[in-house]
C-alpha cells in the first residue's frame, strides 16, 4: 500500500527550496515488482549495485506514491519519473532509510521529527532543492508507519524486508530498483545526514558531466575526506553491489577505486554529521 504525502517537508533552507521542486508535479510510471536484497541504513560508503541492466540481487517491493494523504493508493510496484532541473534525467538519486536506529532506542531514522515532520521528508526536499528530478527512497524499519506518516510525493518506495542485514542490502535494493528506468547513474544520500544540504548535492551532480557517463565515480569530500552523497555511473553498480554486504555499503569498493573517484570539496557548505546516538539529536530542530 503506498500513500501519495503532500505535507511541506519543514521549515529548514534545504527544505524551503526543495518545496517548489517536489510539487512542480511527479509523473508516476508504474514498473513491477522489483527483486532486490533489504539493506539496513547506515552511514558510511553509499552502496547500489547494479549495471544499468539486471539488478543486483534480492527481493524488494517497489512502488510508485500519488494520490492524497490518507486516500488514494499507489500502484504496487511502480517508478516514476520525476520532475524538477535535474542536470540530468538519467541520474537517479537513491535515498537510504531503512535503519532502524539500534543506538536511538529502536527508532527508525526516518520517522524522526526535524522541524516539526518526519526526517525522511526533509532529506527528500534537499535532493529535490539540488534539482533531482527521479528519487528512489530504500524503506525498511516500520516502513509501513513511515507511509502513513511521511509525505513523500513522486518518490518511487522501495522495500528492503532485510534491511536488518546492514546497509549493503539496501543500497543493493536500491540499485535493483533502478533496472529498467533508463538511469545511467545514481546519486546516493543518507536519511540521517541533515547537515548536508543541496548546495553539497548540486556540487555532486555538477561534476558529473566531466566525469563522464556510466563511468563516473563521484563524491562528496569535507575537508579532503571522502563522505556523502555519492555518485555512482552505471557501469559500476555491478561491483558494488557485488561487495556491498552488512554495514559496509560501497566502502570496500571504492576504496579498491580510490584513484578514479572524482572529489569535490563540500566543506564550505555542509556539514556531515550523522544521527547515530541520543547526542546527537541535539542536531535535530
Amino acid at each position: 500500500m503506498t500513500h501519495d504525502h503532500r505535507r511541506p517537508a519543514g521549515r529548514d533552507d534545504a527544505e524551503t527550496a526543495g518545496q517548489g521542486a517536489r510539487q512542480a508535479g511527479a509523473q508516476n510510471d508504474r514498473r513491477t515488482e522489483g527483486r532486490n536484497d533489504r539493506p539496513p541504513a547506515d552511514r558510511g560508503d553509499p552502496q547500489t549495485g547494479r549495471d544499468g541492466r539486471r539488478p543486483a540481487v534480492g527481493q524488494g517491493r517497489q512502488t510508485a506514491d500519488h494520490g492524497a494523504r490518507g486516500g488514494g493508493q499507489g500502484a504496487q510496484g511502480g517508478s516514476q519519473d520525476g520532475h524538477g532541473g535535474d542536470p540530468s534525467p538519467r541520474i537517479a538519486a537513491l535515498l537510504l532509510a531503512a535503519g532502524g536506529g539500534r543506538r536511538l532506542g529502536g527508532r527508525p531514522k526516518a520517522l524522526l521529527l526535524h522541524h516539526g515532520r518526519p526526517l525522511i521528508e526533509h532529506a527528500v526536499a534537499v535532493l529535490r532543492a539540488a534539482g533531482c528530478a527521479r528519487i528512489h527512497v530504500v524503506l525498511g524499519a516500520e516502513a509501513a508507519t513511515v507511509r502513513a506518516r511521511a509525505e513523500l510525493p513522486g518518490c518511487v518506495l522501495v522495500e528492503n524486508p532485510r534491511w536488518a542485514d546492514g546497509m549493503g542490502s539496501s543500497l543493493r535494493a536500491g540499485l535493483e530498483s533502478l533496472a529498467g528506468t533508463g538511469a545511467e547513474a545514481a546519486l546516493v544520500s543518507l536519511v540521517d545526514q541533515p547537515g548536508i544540504g543541496p548546495e553539497a548535492v548540486a556540487r555532486v551532480l555538477a561534476a558529473y558531466g566531466p566525469a563522464g557517463a556510466g563511468k563516473a565515480l563521484v563524491a562528496a569530500a569535507y575537508g579532503g575526506e571522502r563522505g556523502h552523497p555519492v555518485l555512482f555511473g552505471a557501469e559500476h553498480w555491478a561491483g558494488i553491489a557485488a561487495t556491498a554486504t552488512g554495514d559496509r555499503g560501497a566502502r570496500a569498493y571504492l576504496k579498491a577505486h580510490a584513484e578514479e573517484i572524482t572529489l569535490v570539496e563540500c566543506g564550505d557548505v555542509a556539514r556531515p554529521y550523522d544521527i547515530d546516538t541520543e547526542a546527537d539529536l541535539t542536531h535535530l530542530e
